[in-house]
């Protein structure tokens, strides 16, 4: 008897039973494996939640014309690119937005079954194809730690729905040539969908997105999780190419995509300030060095820091075992590598993600350990 989708289990519920081993220390766990910030947003972000007079009515799909317009102006702002208002729109933070697009997408050209995204990566790419009924088909990774579009196959290439980039990559850090990635997609007919949203923790150089080399073919996907400590208001945004954001607005409302309106007046408030970002990178930047720093301490691994985001990524031999030993010495939960693919079997994923005064209490365990 043939049996339905089952559901794996979900990567982090795997880590519960160290959890006894880090909450028995003094000073309790530390969680550092999950990317869910915990430093405050900006107080009128806050505000913005009780003073919109948005809560009684739907809010619109596509995100409310104040939303749209603060997306639109940051990314002027930021990248230097103009992005038309009617090619900008919401979404009920990103982690859906991935996981339902193939989806979507598939409807539309059901003549393209495979999923394209790279081999070490965020595990809702390969989700996304599994929920859509298409063949997930991860894309190797180059010597600088970018996708590695060489590596795609001309039946792979022929037959994708779509191509996920990632840059600044969660969960290595590492990032991607977009102009490239764009041009493979126009080149061979297959939409890019580049995953930005630690775009604006870059550390080696400016953040870039992957409009910058235009909006044909091509659509760039922000969130306000990262970039302001939103993320349990679930805001983000995705732009670009004219037909498929219309047509990903236009099917999202079919569905009852709805950001809440109290949410979309926050992030508006948010996109419009760029100041706290500013505050928050330096906490980032800070606990990256203090934590890798401790590391190669303890540990002597080859812990470099990352080229953007707020995760370091490293070669630990066994990403269990790592992990099984620094819940038991350093009281902190962190991620095994073979959580995004298994190219990432024998590597770690910490995420800086707790206050500084957590982040000293894991070091100070690493140094009697």
């Amino acid at each position: 008897m043939s049996t339905g989708f089952v559901p794996p289990p979900y990567p982090y519920d795997r880590l519960d039973r160290f959890k006894p081993l880090a909450e028995a220390l003094p000073g309790g766990l530390v969680d550092l494996s999950i990317g869910t910030p915990c430093d405050a947003p900006p107080a009128e972000v806050v505000a913005a939640l009780s003073s919109s007079d948005s809560e009684r009515g739907y809010p619109p799909s596509i995100g409310t014309l104040p939303l749209r317009r603060a997306a639109e102006q940051w990314m002027t702002r930021r990248f230097g690119v103009d992005v038309p208002v009617a090619q900008i729109a919401a979404c009920v933070g990103t982690k859906e937005f991935v996981a339902t697009t193939a989806q979507l997408l598939h409807l539309r050209t059901p003549d393209r079954d495979t999923v394209l995204y790279p081999s070490i990566a965020y595990p809702t790419y390969e989700m996304s194809a599994i929920l859509a009924g298409c063949r997930p088909v991860p894309v190797g990774i180059a010597s600088d730690g970018g996708i590695d579009l060489e590596s795609i196959t001309a039946d792979d290439a022929r037959r994708a729905l779509m191509l996920w980039v990632n840059s600044p990559s969660n969960p290595t850090g590492a990032l991607d040539d977009l102009p490239a990635a764009a041009a493979w997609g126009r080149r061979h007919g297959v939409p890019v969908f580049s995953d930005e949203c630690y775009a604006e923790f870059t550390w080696d150089g400016p953040a870039h997105t992957i409009l910058e080399s235009g909006l044909d073919g091509v659509v760039a996907v922000h969130s306000l999780s990262k970039r302001s400590n939103l993320a349990g208001l679930r805001v983000g945004f995705y732009a670009g190419d004219a037909e498929l954001v219309t047509y990903l607005q236009e099917v999202r409302k079919h569905v009852g995509m709805l950001v809440p309106g109290p949410a979309q007046a926050a992030a508006t408030v948010a996109l419009g300030d760029d100041r706290h970002v500013e505050v928050q990178r330096d906490r980032y930047l800070r606990r990256l060095d203090t934590l890798s720093t401790a590391l190669v301490k303890s540990f002597g691994f080859d812990v470099q820091m990352p080229r953007g985001g707020f995760y370091l990524w490293f070669d630990a031999e066994d990403g269990w075992a790592f992990a099984e030993d620094f819940a038991k010495h350093a009281g902190a939960l962190v991620s095994p590598g073979d959580f995004y693919g298994s190219g990432g079997a024998n590597n770690v994923r910490i995420a800086v993600v707790q206050p500084d005064d957590r982040i000293d209490l894991v070091v100070d365990r690493l140094q009697v350990r």
